[in-house]
C-alpha cells in the first residue's frame, strides 16, 4: 500500500477517483470513496492527525518526532483537493492566479516557499509557479498582493502560469505544495522543477499539499 502523501499514493488515488467518478458516483463524493478504498474500512484521518507521514511530495522522508505541525493545511477558494481547476485559472482561459490560504506554520520557520508543478507533462515535470521568501506570518496569497519573490515558470514568464495540458490528454494533476523552511531558499537551479522540488523536499520542516486537475 503506498504511503499516504506520497507520489505513488496520489497517482493511485487519482486513478481510483476517476474510475469511481465514471461509475456514476457524484464528483463531490468520488475523492472520499477513493480514500476509503485505499485505506480500508477505517475512517480517513485528518491530515493534521498524520503526524508521522512523509515530509515531502514524494513521500521519501519520515515525519520526524511526530509533531503535529509537520503537516500544514493548504486550501483554495477556487477548487478542493482532487477536483478540477476552473478554466479561468488556465493559461488560455484567463490565467487567473488562484487564492491560497493555509494554517499556522511551526515555530522556527525562516520563510515559506510555494511550488506548483504538473508531474504529468509530456516533456517532464512542468513548473507552473514558484514563490519563495514568504514571511512565516503570512496565511494567504492572492493576486495583486506580493508576499515573496516570484520566479520564472516553465513558460519563461514570472509568477503564475496556469494549466495548459495538450488537448486530448487525460486530466493532468497540478500539485500545489507549501513548504516551511528553516533556512533561506537556495536551490541550485530555480528554473528546474525537479531540482527545486528535491531541494525543498530535503530542506523543509513541514509542508502541505493541494492537488487540482485540469483537462482540455
Amino acid at each position: 500500500m503506498p504511503e499516504p502523501g506520497s507520489h505513488a499514493y496520489d497517482v493511485k488515488r487519482a486513478r481510483l477517483r476517476d474510475e469511481i467518478d465514471n461509475s456514476g458516483i457524484p464528483d463531490a463524493n468520488a475523492t472520499d470513496a477513493a480514500n476509503r478504498e485505499l485505506r480500508g474500512d477505517s475512517p480517513v484521518p485528518s491530515p493534521h492527525a498524520e503526524t508521522a507521514r512523509a515530509g515531502g511530495p514524494l513521500g521519501q522522508r519520515g515525519g520526524g518526532d511526530g509533531d503535529p505541525g509537520n503537516v500544514i493545511g493548504l486550501r483554495s477558494e477556487a477548487f478542493t483537493d482532487g477536483s478540477f481547476i476552473p478554466g479561468e485559472y488556465s493559461k488560455d482561459g484567463g490565467n487567473r492566479q488562484p487564492v491560497l490560504e493555509w494554517d499556522e506554520v511551526p515555530g522556527g520557520t525562516t520563510e515559506l516557499a510555494l511550488l506548483c508543478i504538473d508531474p504529468d507533462a509530456p516533456v517532464g515535470t512542468w513548473l507552473h509557479w514558484l514563490v519563495t521568501g514568504i514571511d512565516p506570518s503570512t496565511r494567504r496569497i492572492e493576486p495583486g498582493s506580493p508576499v515573496g519573490t516570484e520566479h520564472g515558470n516553465g513558460y519563461g514568464e514570472q509568477g503564475w502560469g496556469g494549466p495548459q495540458p495538450p488537448v486530448g490528454d487525460e486530466p493532468h494533476r497540478y500539485v500545489f505544495r507549501l513548504y516551511a523552511l528553516a533556512e533561506p531558499f537556495a536551490a541550485p537551479e530555480p528554473d528546474d522543477a525537479d531540482a527545486v522540488r528535491s531541494w525543498l523536499d530535503d530542506h523543509s520542516t513541514s509542508a502541505g499539499t493541494l492537488t487540482g486537475r485540469f483537462q482540455r
